[in-house]
């Protein structure tokens, strides 16, 4: 063998050695799912879920557990306290087969509610009944003032918080008439998560519809990522609105229109995304368009990140004028707008955001607004006749981080931004590591280049 040869062959083995390395090193990230402990089902109809149904605002459904067989008598009882009418609504059972357990799911439909109406109900199963719970529908014609809460990644562990600062943002916000979340929302694909989750939600998601989209941690990891059953079973407005196995679902609510898109699939899947989110957009006379997706289309971890759900998705939100973009995934907050030719900011607004315990490290880039690191946020989304009010607040401490409206009053929408007058949080104690002093410095370098900035825009004026 020449010596050209054997130095190509050798080069060749080391460049292979050093992939094996890297392939095992990630094979855990990219393909390891946590065994999952074994559990019980309920012996009491519980984990009560109240969300949307179909299409449209005056539809509900209501979500629950109980048991590991399905029931022969399961419905739901519902009182229209001001008729005091009682009607008794038939539930659809199904059995879900986890990793380590079993248990029963049950979806019962609301299809015939009264507008500006307050509603009591339980779920009962063979004689077995859940506490009372309640909601209000509302008028849907005279209404120029209303508002929901987002929030984003929010996987909590066990014996986590989200309760507590979930109830606080209500109680801040008592107009919320219901919760989005950006995915997710549960830990992991086990029954101890689940329970977690369902913790988070107490007293908030039997009362106010819930609408959450999938996050890579709903999940389980193989080469074809899967999605466990009992995800629409719980969320089960995506059982009448998949696309294929996408979860997708969009909902008509006053003069706002919401389209959710499961953004953890691999290329061909979101490519059916597509095609479903363009005939949604084309076909709407929604005044107010939110889109809703787990993974950031502008990312704050890397400007490579996520290229396949921006490729797709980000030419037809801005083609068909979204308004806004409600994101989470990278564990901070972050906000971004476009800019006209005259460099005014005009949507979409792109917002990151998190609730979790979890802090990431981000990139930053000039073209965002807004960051936020190290801190729990969410978004009180209020629409009010021409204008579409977004505010951020920290949790738990509940300050104002950060704010804009969008007004349809003009020609074309306008942005004014409120935002830039709260300070920025970048706090940060980068230890003694050697990474946690390089991100410190892009942290320092990120405010001297804004700062500059403001002052070339003042002397600019001057």
């Amino acid at each position: 063998m020449k010596k050209k040869q054997r130095i190509t062959l050798g080069v060749s083995v080391l460049i292979l050695l050093v992939l094996g390395f890297w392939v095992h090193s990630r094979w855990h990230v990219w393909f390891g799912n946590p065994e999952e402990p074994a559990y019980l089902p309920l012996n009491a109809p519980g984990r009560v879920l109240l969300t949307f149904g179909d299409k449209e605002e005056l539809s509900r459904n209501i979500s629950w557990q109980y048991d590991s067989v399905v029931a022969s008598s399961s419905f739901v009882e519902l009182i229209d306290t001001l008729a005091k009418d009682t009607l008794r609504i038939e539930a659809k059972g199904e059995v879900f087969q986890s990793r380590s357990g079993k248990a029963a799911y049950y979806t019962a439909r609301l299809r015939s509610l009264k507008p500006a109406t307050f509603y009591s109900y339980r779920v009962s199963n063979n004689g077995k009944y859940s506490p009372w719970y309640n909601f209000h529908t509302y008028n849907q014609t005279t209404r120029n003032d209303y508002s929901f809460i987002y929030v984003g990644d929010v996987q909590d562990t066990i014996n986590g918080k989200a309760n507590q600062y979930l109830k606080e943002a209500l109680q801040a916000h008592p107009k919320t008439e219901f919760f989005v979340f950006g995915g997710d929302l549960t830990e992991r694909p086990m029954d101890s998560y689940w329970a977690e989750t369902f913790s988070g939600l107490d007293s908030i998601g039997q009362y106010y519809p819930v609408l959450n989209v999938t996050g890579n941690h709903e999940y389980l990891k193989y080469a074809i990522r899967k999605l466990e059953r009992r995800f629409p079973l719980v969320f089960s407005y995506f059982q009448d609105s998949m696309v294929g196995d996408n979860q997708v679902y969009t909902l008509r609510y006053n003069d706002l229109q919401l389209f959710l898109l499961d953004s953890n699939r691999e290329f061909f899947y979101l490519w059916s995304q597509k095609e479903w989110l363009e005939k949604e957009l084309q076909t709407s006379d929604a005044r107010w368009k939110i889109v809703v997706l787990h993974h950031p289309l502008y990312s704050v971890k890397g400007k490579y990140n996520n290229l396949a759900q921006k490729t797709i998705f980000n030419s037809l939100i801005q083609k068909y004028n979204v308004d806004l973009v409600l994101q989470g995934h990278e564990h901070a907050y972050a906000r971004m707008t476009l800019h006209d030719e005259q460099g005014s900011a005009t949507p979409p607004v792109y917002t990151v955001s998190h609730c979790s315990p979890k802090s990431y490290r981000i990139t930053f880039n000039q073209r965002f607004d807004k960051y936020g690191i190290e801190s729990r946020y969410y978004q009180y989304i209020r629409i009010h006749g021409d204008t579409l009010s977004m505010s951020t607040y920290e949790v738990p401490a509940g300050n104002l981080y950060d704010s804009l409206d969008i007004v349809k009053s003009g020609v074309k929408p306008m942005i004014i931004d409120h935002g830039k007058n709260i300070p920025e949080h970048l706090n940060f104690q980068p230890g003694n590591s050697k990474k946690g002093q390089e991100y410190m410095k892009r942290i320092e370098e990120y405010k001297h280049n804004k700062e500059k900035s403001h002052e070339d825009k003042v002397n600019t004026k001057d």
